[in-house]
């Protein structure tokens, strides 16, 4: 069993806080790829991306993908005009201003929130959204004894912090399409991934568009600057933060933690069950793999810290993704601003040593 950290830092926000958990624990040594995945799925025609030589044609190609990608994700329905949250309290903790609120997301409900405002910040001000993963909550990235709470750096660096709950968890658990009845987040998710697509939509597309929600909230907001607005998140988070860039242009900086990952490696890995079903998009590999969507992201900055024996992420398709997106980078001459650290005997986890590349990573290209 893996050792975490104490941080005594991160109590800096602290009230009653949850035990750790993590879903992962121990390592995994990939072997050959392929090895014991049947012939059937070897032979399978997994797609590559053209990268152009020119910028000029790589943006005509960007838009081409960004395109397939809404449609992949379904008839997802377009947001509100105006981002309508309602605050439920407003408190200080350790000279930091903590909001609860509610946002409206104008279709099945509303997205529990906490917004974190540093003290003595000027304003307005760089503000990040920290997406959990998957078996946490809001306050997953700010409150608890979770490895991946990362408060206390960015509130030193002086970054306005915000978390919401994902459909399925925190305190959106138990609203789903059987109210009380599902009371685990494995039942909801799966509920809800159901009868997203009886209407033509896809889970994922709808969390993406939670997310958006939540930017548009952050960007409406006096004391932060809508310029300035970066993403970052384990596993999940991970995951939802590149997406979410991927298709929000207002996203300008990225830090994804682990789920730095490709179908086809996963699959040759025999990695598949890795991730939970919210994660697929129906469609995907008949175009392309995850550096059509990574790629999107360029020339904004985009980090990427992974162990190398974590189940989600093959280092194999780690190695491509890096080449690829090195050049996609290339083609504006802003190499500089993509980095993948994959680190030695490392498992699905958030290290300190981790974090403190986050959070430099933030001060320079969003401070």
């Amino acid at each position: 069993m893996r050792t975490i950290p104490c941080l005594a830092v991160l109590a800096l926000l602290s009230g009653l806080l949850p035990a750790q958990k993590l879903k992962w624990t121990g390592r995994v040594q990939f072997g050959p790829e392929w090895d014991g995945v049947p012939e059937y799925y070897r032979n399978l025609p997994y797609p590559e991306i053209d990268i152009p030589p020119s910028l000029e044609a790589w943006q005509t190609k960007r838009t081409e993908i960004r395109a397939v990608l809404h449609g992949l994700l379904g008839t997802v329905p377009p947001r509100p005009e105006r981002a309508a949250a309602r605050m439920l309290s407003r408190e200080q903790r350790d000279g930091h201003t903590v909001e609860k609120i509610e946002i409206d997301n104008g279709l099945d409900g509303v997205i529990p929130a906490y917004v974190v405002v540093p003290g003595n910040v000027r304003k307005p001000a760089p503000a990040i959204l920290l997406l959990h993963w998957h078996s946490g909550n809001k306050e997953g990235p700010l409150f608890s004894r979770e490895v991946q709470n990362v408060a206390a750096p960015l509130l030193e660096r002086g970054f306005v912090l915000m978390a919401i709950d994902c459909y399925f968890n925190g305190e959106r658990l138990g609203h789903g399409p059987a109210g009380k009845a599902e009371s685990n987040i494995e039942d909801q998710r799966d509920s809800l991934f159901k009868l997203n697509l009886w209407f033509g939509r896809t889970l994922w597309g709808m969390m993406v568009r939670d997310n958006q929600v939540a930017i548009d909230y952050l960007a409406s907001r006096p004391d932060v600057d809508k310029g300035r607005i970066g993403a970052s998140g384990m596993s999940m988070g991970s995951t939802g933060a590149w997406w979410l860039a991927a298709l929000d242009d207002r996203v300008k900086t990225v830090v994804a933690v682990a789920c730095f990952t490709r179908y086809r490696e996963l699959i040759a890995a025999g990695q598949l069950r890795a991730h939970a079903t919210y994660f697929f998009v129906p469609g995907m590999l008949e175009h392309f793999d995850t550096e059509a969507v990574l790629g999107l992201i360029a020339p904004r900055p985009l980090l990427a810290l992974t162990g190398d024996s974590d189940p989600t992420s093959p280092p194999a398709g780690i190695r491509v993704l890096a080449t690829k997106l090195d050049r996609i980078y290339g083609l504006y001459n802003a190499r500089d601003r993509f980095r993948s650290i994959v680190y030695p005997d490392t498992d699905h986890t958030y290290t300190p040593g981790m974090k403190r590349e986050m959070a430099s990573w933030f001060e320079k290209w969003l401070k």
